[in-house]
């Protein structure tokens, strides 16, 4: 949980929240998420994520495009000693990042977020927060 507003440096790569290093020290997969954010996924959380798509029968077309997504932008890697990863271009292009950035914890996985996107998105949301949590019947 949290937000947290790190930097990109000049070679592309972000300082992880302090808080989830350990976490995320064994590796992680980067891939892009819905909403042009990128998610930042434990390389055993993005396993699980990959069964399950796996488990959706290919001749959904819908089923199809999520894994192409899912695992064409994707990239493997592990935090440095300083905690920091480093961000394709493909995916700092995809997502808007620049230099500011902004990072949130989302239950079992992280978001990074271009700052104006973020802030369009959760103003947004709050909008609908009172509804976000009823079923969709």
């Amino acid at each position: 949980m949290g937000t947290y507003t790190p930097k990109l440096d000049e070679k592309g790569r972000v300082f992880l929240p302090a808080k989830f290093r350990e976490r995320l020290a064994e590796g992680i997969v980067v891939t892009q998420g819905q909403e042009r954010c990128l998610v930042v996924w434990p390389t055993d959380v993005f396993a699980e994520e990959a069964e399950r798509a796996a488990a959706r029968p290919m001749t959904s077309r819908s089923a199809r495009r999520y894994a192409r997504i899912l695992f064409a932008g994707g990239d493997e890697s592990r935090p440095d000693k300083q905690g920091r990863i480093g961000i394709p271009a493909h995916l700092r292009e995809y997502a808007g990042l620049e230099r500011d950035v902004v990072v949130i914890g989302v239950r079992d996985r992280l978001e990074i977020w271009n700052p104006a996107a973020w802030r369009e998105f959760q103003a947004e949301a709050l909008e609908d927060y009172s509804d976000l949590d009823e079923d969709d019947d």
